[in-house]
């Protein structure tokens, strides 16, 4: 059987993007963003599933040690309020400007969808039925070729034509109002 889950991106949908955010006290939680979690997993019974580039470890501005540091202190957090992440996937590569091994186009790098894909193989989710939270085009085009109808960008910055369709909310309060309509709608079944 499979399940719905909630992909979100972490820089700019769990915290405030300052640019390689890797250290406790450059890391801050944008408001919303446990408010959202707990609905998904305490109301909707979902999964919540993390898809992150963070090609600063590539780039060789903080390593492994200090990113994987910094997750685990971020998923106590999610824990203790009461919402706790199902994973975290990320992808340290940079096909331009990754150091040494670090330099590849690999498949796991949004906007391809690997991450996606290798969640919804280890947790059996259905991507048809799932969502994606994002505050880049990136987040919706890996989405979106996974097969995620579904796809909220936040912050709404302006996309590219060619940018799968998405919609838009301001902040991730706005998120959580589009999430509890898309439940909504499919709890009521069609028309």
């Amino acid at each position: 059987m499979t399940t719905p889950a909630l992909f979100i991106d972490r820089d700019g949908v769990i915290n405030v993007d300052h640019g390689y955010v890797h250290r406790i006290d450059q890391f801050e939680f944008i408001p919303g963003i446990f408010e959202l979690a707990r609905f998904v997993t305490g109301e909707l019974g979902w999964p919540i599933i993390v898809a992150t580039n963070q090609a600063g470890i590539g780039r060789g501005y903080f390593d492994e040690a200090a990113y994987q540091a910094l997750t685990q202190w971020m998923c106590e957090r999610f824990r203790r309020e009461g919402a706790p992440l199902t994973r975290v996937y990320h992808c340290p590569y940079h096909p331009q400007h990754g150091v040494g091994a670090y330099k590849a186009d690999h498949p796991w790098r949004k906007p391809q969808p690997g991450m996606i894909l290798q969640a919804a193989s280890d947790f059996g989710i259905s991507l048809a039925d799932s969502v994606l939270i994002g505050d880049r085009t990136s987040d919706i085009e890996a989405a979106a070729a996974a097969g995620i109808r579904v796809r909220i960008l936040v912050g709404a910055p302006a996309a590219a034509k060619e940018t799968p369709p998405y919609t838009a909310a301001s902040d991730l309060p706005a998120a959580l109002a589009l999430l509890r309509d898309f439940a909504n709608d499919r709890v009521a079944g069609p028309s």
